[in-house]
C-alpha cells in the first residue's frame, strides 16, 4: 500500500486528547498496526521531544492522526483540537501527515481490552490501541 507520495514503509498514528496521545505504528506493506506508546499530554500539548523521538526511532514515511467527531458527525473542540495537532505534526517534522475518521475508537478499546480480561481499564492501554485501531482503519481504507 503506497501513500502519497508513493512511498511504502512505516506509519505513526496518534490517538489525540487533552491529557495523553496514543500512538501506534503500522506497515503499509502488511496493513497492520500496533500499540505503542501513551505520551502525557499538557493542555493538548504533548512533549515535543517525545514525539521527535518516536519520528527519529520509526522513521515514517507518514503521520495520521485521528479526527474525533460527534455521533452526528458534526465537529467539536476536540475534533478542532486534533486538527491542530495535526497541523503541528507537518509544519515541525515536514511529513506528510493525514487525518483519518475516528467515532468510537476508544470505547471499541475498552471493549478488546474487556475481552482480554483485564477488570480495570488503564487509560494508557486504552489509548494506544484506540491509535491502533485509527492506523488499521485508515489503512483499510486507502486499500479499497
Amino acid at each position: 500500500m503506497k501513500n502519497a507520495t508513493g512511498q511504502e514503509g512505516t506509519v505513526l498514528a496518534f490517538d489525540y486528547g487533552t491529557h495523553r496521545l496514543g500512538v501506534a505504528v503500522g506497515e503499509t506493506v502488511t496493513g497492520s498496526a500496533r500499540p505503542l506508546a501513551t505520551l502525557r499530554c499538557r493542555d493538548g500539548t504533548p512533549r515535543w521531544e517525545e514525539v521527535t523521538e518516536l519520528i527519529r526511532t520509526w522513521v515514517p514515511v507518514r503521520l495520521v492522526v485521528g479526527l474525533p467527531r460527534r455521533l452526528d458527525g458534526s465537529d467539536s473542540d476536540l475534533t478542532r483540537a486534533a486538527q491542530r495537532f495535526a497541523n503541528r505534526l507537518a509544519g515541525r517534522y515536514g511529513l506528510p501527515v493525514v487525518t483519518a475518521e475516528e467515532q468510537l475508537t476508544s470505547v471499541e478499546a475498552e471493549g478488546v481490552l474487556a475481552g482480554d480480561g483485564r477488570r480495570r481499564k488503564d487509560k494508557g492501554e486504552v489509548d494506544k490501541l484506540a491509535a491502533a485501531l485509527i492506523l488499521e482503519s485508515h489503512f483499510a481504507e486507502r486499500a479499497s
